[in-house]
């Protein structure tokens, strides 16, 4: 129990600064592994609306390259555990917090917060006005900053570190988030009682073959195609036209990840040579890769959408779904051909959120239908896509 209990206590590092790329500074207390102006976390500062789901969050591959901004002022309350990966690590650079919960209660929880930033090698910040601080980048816009430990820290010198690294947009984060080899999946979505399921080679053998090309993909995304029914193969975002077409597939699914899409032009042109040819299904960058393989641009929004509780309309049946959202860039519709239909908008500022292209057999949706965390109201789309595939 002694372990246990030390395991589970939120630790703080001390004093330490936020320096963001125009110059604004805010000071607070660091967490986690420690890191100093010689070594400080650098990224993008985002904020994420989510109430819950921060272990998911951040294992979740569209973070790299990103700090996170909790807007929820009180994280760390549940712990962590060795379930609620969305990945093999954890992505995130860093993370701001208001208040880290001194009290980790969960039952499931083998770690606290801070240990668990610890071990990975992340760090975060807390104890000052984080309201300031989302407040600042919805006016300003989501920018780089820096972070680091320590007692009478030179900011103007972690202010130039910030600086230093440019913008998001024309940067691939995909190739260092993505597989360098294919594998299987065979994991079926998590229970309380039992967990996840392992779905048998047995099982396996007789169902339509999905290929999911990995430009930095959500285990959740992977579970819940198993569980409608696909046989799953992942494989590079690296990979080719002709590599993918070897395996012979039933089905193309493209995922969501971090970065600029208009960065990926190798990815696109898979996208491009495969279309029509395979039932597509894209989710969050694959929505935008196909956005741009059908002959749209891309752009990037002024400060992101990111967090649980999101809406968005279809616009077919008229329906609001709550959705959850990851990503800084969106699809620009005006060059989409007019047989290509734009299914969904986001409700709080019009953008572009599905599009579908019925001759091709294809369609994309910008946010995240699989949730983890969120709501579950856009789950549907996957049991649509795979109907889509066997019909």
């Amino acid at each position: 129990m002694r372990k246990r209990a030390a395991a589970l206590e939120q630790k703080l590092l001390g004093p330490g600064v936020l320096a963001l790329a125009d110059g604004t500074v805010f000071r607070g207390t660091c967490f986690g592994a420690r890191r100093d102006l010689n070594n400080p976390v650098l990224g993008e500062v985002v904020f994420n609306t989510s109430m819950y789901g921060y272990q998911e969050i951040l294992t979740d591959p569209s973070y790299a390259g990103q700090i996170i901004t909790f807007t929820t002022p009180h994280i760390g309350n549940v712990g962590c555990n060795e379930e609620d990966w969305e990945s093999l690590k954890l992505h995130a650079e860093g993370i701001i917090i208001r208040d880290l919960t001194p009290v980790v209660s969960n039952f499931r929880a083998t770690r606290s917060l801070s240990r668990y930033l610890e071990e990975n090698g992340v760090m975060g910040i807390c104890g000052f006005d984080t309201r300031a601080l989302v407040s600042h980048i919805r006016d300003r816009g989501a920018q780089m900053g820096a972070i680091a430990a320590g007692e009478n820290i030179d900011t103007s010198a972690l202010i130039d570190k910030a600086r230093a690294q440019g913008s998001m947009e024309g940067k691939d984060y995909v190739k260092a988030v993505s597989c360098s080899e294919p594998y299987t999946w065979k994991e079926g979505v998590w229970s309380l009682k039992t967990g996840y399921r392992e779905v048998s080679e047995e099982e396996l053998v007789s169902r339509p073959h999905l290929i999911a090309v990995d430009c930095g993909i959500k285990f959740n995304i992977l579970r819940i195609l198993v569980e409608c029914g696909f046989r799953v193969t992942v494989v590079p975002a690296t990979w080719n036209s002709q590599q993918i077409t070897a395996l012979r597939p039933d089905a193309l699914f493209f995922s969501n990840g971090p970065g600029d899409p208009a960065a990926l032009p190798y990815v696109v042109a898979t996208a491009q040579d495969l279309l029509g040819k395979y039932p597509f299904f894209g989710i969050c960058l694959g929505h935008q890769i196909l956005g741009r393989a059908l002959g749209a641009e891309t752009f990037k929004l002024k400060f992101g959408h990111r967090g649980g509780n999101h809406p968005v309309k279809d616009l077919k049946s008229g329906q609001v779904e709550i959705t959850v959202q990851n990503h800084g860039f969106a699809v620009d519709p005006k060059k989409l051909g007019r047989e290509i239909s734009q299914t969904h908008v986001n409700l709080n500022d019009n953008t572009l959120e599905g599009i579908a292209a019925p001759d091709l057999r294809a369609f994309s949706l910008q946010y995240h239908p699989e949730a983890s965390p969120g709501p579950h109201d856009a789950r549907p789309h996957f049991r649509r896509f795979f109907e889509m595939v066997v019909r």
